[in-house]
C-alpha cells in the first residue's frame, strides 16, 4: 500500500518509522519540522513538501497531531487532506481527539465519499518505538479490515471498538484511568515518605500488593528519580486528554469526580511551569506543598 503520514513528532515519528522498517508499504511523510521529517526519510520514506503532496496518490492517509484543532486544520483547512483526497482513499487519525471533532471530520469526509477511521494509540513513546502500542479503532469494519496490515506494522494490539468515534472514547477512558492512578500513587507516596518511609521500599510494597498499577512503572522510571524531561508523555498533553474526557462526561451526564480532581491537580502542576515536562510531574505539587508544610 501507499501511505501518507502527516505529523512525525514524539509519537508519530516512531510509528511512521516502524511502518517503513517493518513493512513493504511505500510511505510519504510530511511534517513542519525538517529534523523530524529527516528521521523518516533516512530510513527510506519519501519526504513531502505539503499536506497535499502527502495525500495525493496514497491508499491511506494518516495524521498524528497534538490537538483537535490541529487535526481539524490539517484535515479540513485550506490545502488540507479533504481538499486533496479522492474516493477510494482512507483517512485515519491516530491523534487523541475529541469525539465531537471526530464526528465533524468524519461527516465532512463521508460527504465526499471518503472513509475515515479514528485510531488513537496508547503506550507512550517507548511503546511507539517498540511497536507494542495499542490502537483503539472506530469506524466501518470493512475499512478497518482493509487498513489492518498497515496498523499492525506499528502495533502489537489493534482493537476494533465499533463505529466512528468509539476508538477515541476508549482512549479517553483509558487515559483518564491512567492519570487518576498516577495522581493516587503520588498522593500515597507523599503520605508515606512524609512520615519517613523509604520511597523505594514503599514502592516495592505497593507493586507487590493490591495497590499495584501500571502507573508504578512510569513513577519508578521518572518521578522517583526526578527525571521529568524529556517527557515520556507531556503533562500538557495529559491535561488536554483529561479535559476531553471531562467534556465527554458533561455531554453524557456522567459524574467524573476522580477525573475532575486529577484534572485540578494537573492544572496546579501546569501553573507551576511543568506543562512541557512528564505527566508524572504532578508529584512535584505534593513535594512543593510538603516542603512548605502545607497540606495538599
Amino acid at each position: 500500500m501507499k501511505v501518507g503520514f502527516i505529523g512525525v513528532g514524539n509519537m508519530g515519528g516512531p510509528m511512521c518509522r516502524n511502518i517503513i522498517k517493518r513493512s513493504n508499504h511505500q510511505v510519504t511523510v510530511f511534517d513542519l519540522n525538517p529534523a523530524a521529517l529527516k528521521t523518516c526519510t533516512d530510513l527510506g520514506g519519501t519526504g513531502a513538501k505539503s499536506v497535499a503532496e502527502a495525500t495525493k496518490g496514497a491508499d491511506i492517509v494518516m495524521t498524528s497531531l497534538p490537538m483537535p484543532r490541529d487535526v481539524e486544520k490539517v484535515a479540513m483547512g485550506d490545502g488540507g487532506i479533504l481538499a486533496n483526497i479522492s474516493k477510494g482513499q482512507t483517512y485515519i487519525d491516530l491523534s487523541t481527539n475529541a469525539p465531537s471533532m471526530v464526528k465533524k471530520i468524519g461527516t465532512a469526509f463521508a460527504d465526499k465519499g471518503i472513509a475515515m477511521l479514528d485510531a488513537p494509540v496508547s503506550g507512550g513513546t517507548t511503546g511507539a518505538e517498540a511497536a507494542t502500542i495499542a490502537i483503539m479503532v472506530g469506524g466501518d469494519k470493512k475499512v478497518f479490515d482493509d487498513a489492518l496490515p498497515v496498523l499492525q506494522s506499528f502495533s502489537a494490539n489493534v482493537i476494533h471498538m465499533g463505529g466512528l468515534g468509539s476508538g477515541t472514547v476508549a482512549k479517553l477512558v483509558n487515559n483518564m484511568l491512567s492519570f487518576c492512578n498516577m495522581a493516587a500513587l503520588c498522593e500515597g507516596m507523599m503520605l508515606g515518605t512524609g512520615y519517613g518511609l523509604d520511597p523505594e521500599k514503599l514502592l516495592h510494597v505497593i507493586a507487590s500488593s493490591s495497590g499495584n498499577s501500571n502507573a508504578i512503572k512510569n513513577f519508578t522510571l521518572r518521578a522517583l528519580k526526578g527525571h521529568y524531561s524529556p517527557p515520556s508523555f507531556a503533562l500538557d498533553l495529559a491535561y488536554k486528554d483529561l479535559h476531553l474526557a471531562l467534556e465527554l462526561g458533561d455531554e453524557l451526564g456522567v459524574p467524573l469526580q476522580q477525573g475532575a480532581s486529577t484534572h485540578n491537580l494537573q492544572r496546579l502542576a501546569k501553573g507551576m511551569g511543568w506543562g512541557p515536562d512528564d505527566s508524572s510531574s504532578v508529584l512535584r505539587v505534593y513535594e512543593t506543598m510538603l516542603q512548605r508544610k502545607v497540606k495538599p
